[in-house]
């Protein structure tokens, strides 16, 4: 019996012995691709891309092998690629060597890329490249193509330090990441100059938390562009101030508009909250003003905290996308003319720990839809709570007028009072999802005013038409349609001329809800 296991064994070995593992056939030059160019989305100059994906079939009934993979340019290339999982000669991901590619089937190409705008065409800043399969007459190849964008990049410096372990300029903001660092923008940075003035010329890149100084104004022109790395964002600090200045943009492109966002500029990004911090406006900045501006995918668009009792000017502003709130204020005080807020993981607007308001000709209009959303679109507090203090403190005034608050819950709009300080707010003409299915808010004296007939609010629920057709709550565009509950029930009092797209409101006819006049 011994014998004829070992019989069997011997047999084995010997077949197996004779297989070739290796016995395949070089490629004849009929590979297929899932792409004959793959573009890679715009990327700013010397900051690696995101990986993007080539795939390569093998469609024949034999085992092959592809005697070479390598890119056009060779080392100099400023592609890398893995192949199959491989990083290829020297690990630099330029050259690949008899990789094979069993019959009817496929392997993985992962493509990035980290170019500088020197490295592009000066006429179309394009930095492009090819993947070569074989050579010869078999040679097959793969277009890449990057789209270089320049730009100015503001971030802590560094040193390293004798562990090489760096030490970040600034003060740390994390005690778990040393890079969030609030660092003071540079008058006279020896790259990008007076970094207290945001030209148009070419994009800003923010790292970290930029802190604008004391008794210093961060000036950003008309059509300025600004990128945000993840956990990031720019300070306001005492008796300093931010001035947006955008204007009115004639096409699309809102080439006069101010644009924050994130730095991810792949469209799988284009809407997806939360990829930055926020414009924080500390205890005692000052003379704070945002004018056509549109903030995109924070976590919070403007944090507002106790301001040194001027006015944050905000008018023509627009706050998509934010993880956890559009405007959030502590003892802030505000003047908000055509904003509009949509999409927000928690608020549109949050007005807490009281302070000082008036908004008129917004639209609030929370459609998220990341998650169940259990906070109202607009929330109006004197307290807050840390987790272990109450604070509070005088809601000297929150008006709201000439306005839409809105989204899918039975109730958008929040009050809550604290007694041990004043709680002063009032709310006209303004179009509200207010559903009280359970009369929960039907004997409560704090929801009585917005009845009252003089202040002509009009209450959307279940059982009215007070619709008020925004475009596309899904894209954002929250402007009205033909048929709107909004049209033309505003009170000349506090008409706001033009709207938030510059079309003029007319002082003759009762001026629509909302930020946005409709259109015939």
């Amino acid at each position: 019996m011994r014998y004829s296991i070992l019989l069997i064994v011997v047999t084995f070995l010997s077949l197996t012995s004779c297989r070739k593992d290796f016995d395949t056939k070089p490629s004849n030059g009929q590979l297929e691709f899932s792409k004959t160019t793959v573009y890679l989305d715009t990327v700013f100059t010397n900051t690696s891309s995101s990986t993007y994906t080539l795939k390569v079939y093998n469609r024949s009934n034999d085992d092959i092998h592809i005697p070479s993979i390598t890119l056009g340019k060779g080392d100099n290339s400023k592609y890398r690629i893995m192949v199959d999982g491989m990083s290829g000669r020297d690990g630099k991901g330029k050259h690949f060597e008899n990789v094979e590619l069993l019959a009817k089937d496929s392997m993985y190409v992962f493509i990035e890329a980290t170019a500088g705008i020197a490295d592009a065409n000066p006429t179309d800043f394009l930095y492009t490249d090819k993947i070569l399969f074989d050579g010869g007459t078999n040679q097959q190849s793969v277009d890449l193509v990057t789209l270089i964008q320049d730009a100015y990049f503001i971030y802590p410096q560094r040193t390293q330090n004798p562990d090489n372990s760096y030490t970040y300029e600034g003060l740390p903001l994390s005690s778990t990441n040393p890079r969030l660092t609030s660092f003071s923008l540079d008058e006279s940075d020896p790259i990008n100059g007076n970094e207290l003035h945001f030209n148009n010329t070419k994009p800003y890149v923010i790292y970290g938390f930029p802190t604008v100084p004391n008794n210093k104004i961060l000036e950003i022109d008309p059509g300025a562009r600004v990128y945000f790395h993840s956990e990031s964002g720019i300070i306001v600090a005492d008796n300093a101030s931010i001035h947006v200045n955008g204007a009115q943009s004639t096409t699309t492109a809102l080439e006069k508009e101010v644009i924050f966002e994130g730095d991810r500029l792949e469209p799988g990004f284009a809407d997806v909250p939360g990829q930055w911090f926020s414009i924080i406006l500390t205890d005692g900045s000052t003379n704070n003003r945002f004018k056509n501006l549109t903030i995109k995918n924070a976590t919070v668009g403007l944090f507002v905290q106790n301001n040194d009792g001027t006015t944050v000017e905000i008018e023509n502003t627009q706050i998509y996308n934010s993880s956890v709130a559009g405007i959030l204020a502590r003892t802030g005080k505000i003047n908000g003319r055509n904003i509009v807020i949509s999409k927000a993981g928690q608020y549109a607007l949050a007005c807490t720990l009281g302070g000082n308001y008036d908004f008129t000709h917004c639209t609030f209009a929370n459609y998220w839809s990341g998650s169940s959303r259990q906070s109202p679109t607009v929330l109006l507090d004197n307290t807050y709570n840390d987790g272990e203090t109450l604070f509070i403190a005088d809601l000297v005034q929150a008006n709201i007028r000439n306005s839409i608050i809105f989204g899918p819950n039975n109730i958008e709009l929040g009050l809550n009072k604290n007694t041990l300080k004043s709680f002063n707010y009032s709310i006209q003409n303004t179009l509200i999802k207010f559903n009280d299915i359970n009369n929960q808010f039907g004997n409560n004296p704090l929801y009585t005013p917005l009845k009252d007939v003089s202040n002509a609010n009009l209450f959307s629920n279940n059982q009215t038409t007070n619709d008020p057709k925004f475009k596309n709550t899904n894209k954002n565009n929250l402007r009205i349609l033909l048929g709107s509950a909004a049209i033309a029930k505003g009170n000349n009092t506090y008409l706001i001329p033009t709207d938030a797209d510059g079309i003029t409101r007319t002082p003759a006819s009762t001026p629509d809800l909302g930020a946005y006049q409709h259109l015939p």
